[in-house]
């Protein structure tokens, strides 16, 4: 545990920021998973859950949560799955 006050300070707010991150990260890869099951099951409502998961998706990257080009990969990757999933 640090001894200096700025450094006391800054441990707490690291601590803070990583629960948001966590909590951002998890329902961005829980919009994920219920496009999937969308996609698995040929749900009509694919399209309503990929424009949520591609919003989450570039919000953590907006916030630095996910690096850009990941963002970019995964929703690359989900646009993919419905194409397919409409033939």
């Amino acid at each position: 545990m640090p001894n200096i006050k700025n450094a006391i300070k800054r441990v707490k707010t690291a601590k803070s920021k990583t629960l948001r991150n966590n909590i951002k990260r998890s329902s961005m890869r829980t919009n994920i998973k219920k496009f999937n099951e969308a996609v698995a099951n040929n749900d009509t409502n694919a399209e309503n859950l990929l424009k949520n998961a591609v919003k989450s998706l570039d919000k953590s990257a907006a916030k630095n949560i996910i690096h850009k080009n990941t963002a970019a990969r995964r929703k690359s990757k989900l646009a993919k799955a419905l194409n397919s999933m409409a033939q």
